[in-house]
């Protein structure tokens, strides 16, 4: 879901770039999702999913972290699990899920529908809303996909790609943060999570949209790291964003700190990737300006900008306008514009761009050999080309 700015004297090129990923543009628990985009997998039928009680409010602590998070089992998650257990005793109507995104289906999704319905309503603030709107699409996506998701890689099990990825360590001087809307995660066309299976989980971190203690764990290191570390990878159109080179190059105002972060290893360069659809990311990004006015007294976040060609991959994964990209690509794009900068062309950013631009090209590879064997097109119909940011 970004959009990176044209320059046709000074374009990356890369393999392909994966476009955004299809979320619902609405977050109300009412509104139903609205696909924008294809789905990499078909339509399924409703697939039943027991769940054990691990102890652990169902949901323990090495199954959480399976998933890709490096935080705690969030509390609101594991209640809504917990209640959706209880309902299910209560109705003697087991749990199936089917479908893309592995929704509820059948008698036990007409009556949590109510339940939870009634209690969204019931919150008392914007706040608990958003929280628990996130908490329930977690909790269903973790039932929904417990045996048959690959854990690592997103994947139904017969396609899981985890034994064709090459780990690849990130300069410790960068750090990205994956801001994930709920609706993506577990989403098997995701590129996000590409970056913490080739980097790992501490180089390329997720932090899910209105879950407490992703985020917390997130401003936390903000906060460690100052304002001046932080950036955003996000074409703000009510604030000045700026090129890589002009963030960065000798005599702009953050590479005049830069020197702090060769001489201290906690104070890396954090980038924040918003990880959702451009209605989404909309959303996401007036959070974070919340967040940085409660921590700094400044709604200010400063966004760079990047330089990229269009991507080739429109005709899978249709894009709402020809200069849009994908959060892998923009992770890709974003290290090999820093790689030309003579401050940073010793640490190796090309060789780990491409491991990422590999790590696409097996997943796109996995992705097209699922639509095949399912008899379904690799090509989709051109989209509108329109700016909807």
């Amino acid at each position: 879901m970004f959009a990176p700015t044209i320059s046709t004297s000074r374009a990356l090129a890369f393999k392909f770039s994966l476009p955004s990923l299809v979320l619902s543009t609405k977050t109300h628990m009412d509104s139903p999702p609205r696909n924008l985009l294809m789905s990499s997998v078909s339509r399924s039928p409703p697939r039943e999913v027991l769940v054990e009680d691990t102890g652990d409010g169902f949901v323990s602590l090495e199954e959480w972290q399976g998933w890709g998070s490096t935080s705690p089992v969030p509390a609101m998650v594991k209640q809504i699990v917990e209640d959706m257990k209880a309902l299910e005793r209560k109705t003697d109507a087991q749990m199936s899920f089917g479908g893309i995104g592995g929704k509820l289906q059948g008698d036990f999704k007409v009556q949590e529908d109510k339940k939870h319905r009634a209690t969204y309503e019931a919150l008392g603030n914007s706040e608990k809303k958003l929280q628990f709107f996130s908490a329930r699409q977690i909790a269903c996506r973790l039932l929904g996909s417990r045996g048959y998701l690959c854990q690592k890689c997103w994947l139904a099990m017969e396609d899981c790609m985890c034994s064709k990825l090459k780990p690849c360590s990130l300069w410790h001087g960068v750090r990205f943060w994956l801001y994930m809307h709920p609706k993506d995660f577990l989403r098997q066309n995701n590129t996000g999570k590409l970056l913490w299976q080739v980097f790992g989980v501490q180089s390329a971190t997720l932090c899910l949209f209105g879950i407490a203690e992703d985020e917390k764990i997130m401003w936390d290191a903000f906060k460690r790291a100052g304002k001046s570390k932080v950036w955003c990878l996000y074409p703000n159109k009510n604030a000045v964003t700026v090129s890589v080179p002009d963030t960065f190059s000798p005599g702009s105002s953050a590479n005049l700190e830069y020197t702090s972060v060769m001489t201290d290893g906690d104070k890396t360069l954090n980038f924040v990737l918003l990880d959702g659809t451009w209605s989404n990311s909309a959303a996401m990004f007036n959070r974070l300006k919340e967040q940085a006015n409660s921590v700094w007294g400044d709604e200010d976040i400063p966004c760079i900008s990047l330089n990229m060609g269009a991507s080739a991959m429109h005709k899978l994964r249709p894009q709402p306008s020809w200069d849009r990209t994908c959060t892998a690509s923009a992770a890709i794009g974003l290290l090999s514009e820093l790689q030309l900068l003579p401050e940073f062309s010793s640490y190796g950013l090309d060789e780990q761009a491409e491991a990422v631009e590999d790590a696409l090209v097996v997943l796109l590879d996995a992705l097209t050999s699922r639509r095949l064997r399912m008899g379904r097109s690799i090509t989709r119909k051109a989209r509108h080309n329109r700016d909807i940011c």
